[in-house]
């Protein structure tokens, strides 16, 4: 469950690549673009100019390069020709890249123009919610040290989590483990050691926290229709802390 230090190396010029492709989407107005003209300009920049492999495409029979999640979808949104990002949605994408064999997964919540003050709200509390998790990892500490801070931002703003959906460890494979819940109680689970690397990405609802699974299966929406955000790093557990190994330049001053 622990990766070497060289296997560290290796995830963190992954994710360091992948943190490139979330930069470029940052310049991009991407008001009157479908989902798939997003998905198609990051998977050419992923194969074409940083010589890397879109870790999502054929995985479980899945054909594209990245998710996108846009209002009241949770996760797992296909990209379509016909869904066009309009001013005032929020678009969640969630995009993972392979080089020299080990993968980094990200995602970040993106506000297109004129976006309401409540979707603004909720973005920015996500985006809290994820770090508060992050800040809790360090060795000796258990994973439901992660959980509970991340459910407890959340519900303390008037907000539910998504428990259908977990982080998970990540490496050679886009799926190991553990199992990163993004709820919990303090001082339960496993203790994280140095070298176990794994991704934290809370998934917060407006409403109630209950989901459910469209019939393409794959896109999840929220049961109520409210609106859901979600943003995503992969980290690693060190010495004394933690290493965000997605880590994007606007973010550095955070760490």
């Amino acid at each position: 469950m622990t990766k070497r230090p060289e296997e560290i190396l290796l995830l963190a010029e992954s994710g360091k690549l992948l943190a490139d492709v979330f930069e470029h989407l940052d310049g991009l107005n991407m008001i009157g673009m479908s989902t798939m003209q997003v998905n198609d300009l990051v998977d050419g920049l992923i194969v074409n100019e940083l010589n890397a492999r879109p870790a999502s495409k054929g995985q479980y029979g899945y054909a594209y390069a990245l998710n996108s999640s846009r209002n009241n979808v949770v996760c797992h949104g296909v990209p379509s020709a016909t869904e066009i990002l309009q001013s005032g949605d929020i678009v969640n994408f969630d995009i993972t890249l392979e080089k020299n064999g080990y993968i980094a997964d990200s995602s970040k919540t993106y506000l297109l123009g004129e976006v309401s003050p409540a979707a603004r709200r909720l973005v920015e509390i996500t985006y809290e919610a994820m770090w508060k998790g992050i800040k809790a990892v360090r060795p000796g500490a258990r994973l439901g040290d992660i959980g509970h801070a991340i459910e407890r931002h959340a519900r303390r703003n008037g907000y539910s989590v998504v428990r259908e959906y977990c982080g998970h460890g990540i490496g050679r494979e886009m799926h190991e483990l553990p199992q990163v819940l993004h709820w919990g109680k303090p001082r339960t689970g496993l203790v994280l050691q140095e070298g176990m690397v794994f991704t934290i990405e809370p998934m917060i609802n407006q409403g109630r926290h209950a989901v459910r699974t469209e019939d393409d299966g794959w896109t999840v929406v929220t049961h109520d229709g409210q609106l859901s955000a979600q943003f995503e790093h992969t980290v690693a557990v060190t010495g004394n802390g933690v290493r965000i190994l997605t880590l994007r330049s606007e973010e550095k001053m955070l760490n």
